[in-house]
């Protein structure tokens, strides 16, 4: 499955079950901004990646953003405690982790905290833990700031949103051990 028939699954079930989620998530980003972006990060964005943001850019509108916290998003969706990025949010945050953590050192090619082909897509808001895609083979890892980097947690991020998706057809049936929904929203326990 593609990561557009992945992510599509992962709408259409929020749409379905979580209506009033599914209306706050904006439209897509525009190749304008999707080639910005990748000019000040200075990396291509992966095609998946793309193809994602295509569909949906989770920013959230200006008024809304929190400059005191590190990542700003949509509240309790895919999971409690982070959320998809948009554009905006995944430039910022790679600045901060390139700035802080970047690594393209020889010596630790094999357990480096942080490496700058890796383009985060999920956090939670002070940018201690989420995904990321690298932009080498567009495999899905996870940090989490004190412990070890993942990488490869994912093969794809086709594969990350049919896991999404598994979550909330869990939370629909109320087979999911945390999450469930009411009131057309996802709820988290």
């Amino acid at each position: 499955m593609s990561v557009v028939e992945s992510w599509s699954r992962v709408m259409s079930l929020l749409r379905q079950h979580a209506p009033a989620d599914h209306a706050d998530l904006p439209g897509p980003a525009t190749e304008r901004m999707l080639a910005a972006a990748e000019e000040r990060m200075g990396v291509p964005l992966p095609r998946d990646l793309r193809a994602w943001l295509s569909q949906n850019n989770l920013d959230l509108p200006e008024e809304d953003v929190d400059d005191d916290v590190a990542c700003c998003g949509f509240d309790g969706f895919p999971d409690e405690g982070s959320f998809f990025l948009g554009v905006r949010a995944m430039e910022r945050l790679y600045a901060n982790r390139r700035a802080h953590a970047g690594s393209d050192a020889q010596d630790q090619q094999d357990d480096p905290f942080w490496r700058n082909e890796w383009i985060p897509f999920l956090s939670d808001q002070d940018g201690w833990t989420g995904k990321f895609v690298d932009v080498r083979d567009g495999r899905v890892g996870r940090w989490f700031v004190g412990e070890p980097t993942v990488t490869g947690a994912y093969e794809s991020l086709a594969h990350y949103f049919d896991s999404v998706a598994e979550t909330l057809t869990q939370a629909a049936d109320g087979s999911h051990p945390v999450c469930g929904v009411a009131d057309g929203r996802l709820v988290w326990t």
